[in-house]
């Protein structure tokens, strides 16, 4: 699939469908307590982006049978949620979503603490949403591609962590899935020139332990091999001629983030 580049309608859609998915995620994140079932957390995103006309990204993508991807502790992404798996005090939870609004998708993730959780967890929260802030200090026209994968990538093993290798980011616009791939880590080579009018999915996954990982029976779900905590945090993310423009967290909320770094 090509690279896209977005038209000024275009962008306006997606700053739309971002818009949206960053009050889903707030809202989840206010609901997300001990006690709560992961399944509950899927209805209610549900709800929410049906509520602003939306119909969710995630549904039935390539047979995937939620909403909202919630993965627990050692699951790094695509947990399915379930009655079954109940939140306790401690666990950290990542809740990855989507939104399609008129025919276009935005893409983010957030990992939440439950609770009260252990220093090591909310370190590696706190490490794997800076390495996104870092690898997107290099997201504007004229870089290359694996300029952010690099970044992202030292800063989190510089802190020795281990960075997942077999997934990666990804571009976005009227699929969910389009080119490029954006790996979290250091390449050999420089990847694509990067040019205004891009969207991009940018989304480090980061392990306390190694960075491998497995897939479960359920062929969705993704765990770290050594069954150490993993954190992820993801925006779509604009390319333009100056700093990016992150479609998924806007105004206050932006410079908030970037103000704790």
């Amino acid at each position: 699939m090509p690279i896209t580049i977005k038209s000024a309608r275009e962008i306006e859609l997606m700053e739309e469908a971002g818009r949206i998915l960053e009050s889903v995620h707030k809202e989840l994140e206010k609901a997300v307590h001990p006690g709560m079932t992961t399944l509950e957390i899927d209805r209610l995103g549900e709800e929410i982006i049906r509520s602003f006309g939306c119909v969710p990204s995630f549904l039935n993508y390539n047979g995937y049978p939620a909403s909202i991807c919630v993965s627990v502790n050692d699951e790094v992404v695509h947990g399915i949620p379930s009655s079954k798996r109940i939140l306790k005090e401690g666990d950290i939870v990542s809740l990855d979503a989507g939104v399609i609004y008129k025919g276009y998708h935005s893409d983010a993730a957030r990992t939440h603490a439950v609770g009260e959780i252990s220093k090591e967890a909310a370190d590696l929260i706190k490490v794997t949403r800076e390495a996104f802030f870092e690898g997107i200090k290099y997201a504007k026209e004229g870089n290359h591609l694996f300029d952010i994968s690099a970044a992202i990538g030292k800063y989190a093993g510089e802190r020795g962590y281990g960075v997942v290798r077999d997934l990666c980011g990804h571009g976005i616009g009227t699929s969910l899935h389009e080119s490029p791939e954006i790996p979290n880590y250091e390449m050999n080579r420089k990847g694509i020139l990067l040019k205004a009018g891009m969207t991009l999915a940018i989304e480090p996954m980061i392990n306390i332990g190694g960075w491998e990982v497995d897939w479960l029976a359920d062929d969705w779900t993704v765990v770290t091999r050594d069954h150490s905590l993993s954190a992820h945090y993801e925006n779509t993310v604009l390319i333009t001629e100056d700093e990016p423009r992150l479609l998924t967290l806007t105004g206050n909320s932006l410079q908030n983030s970037l103000g704790e770094i």
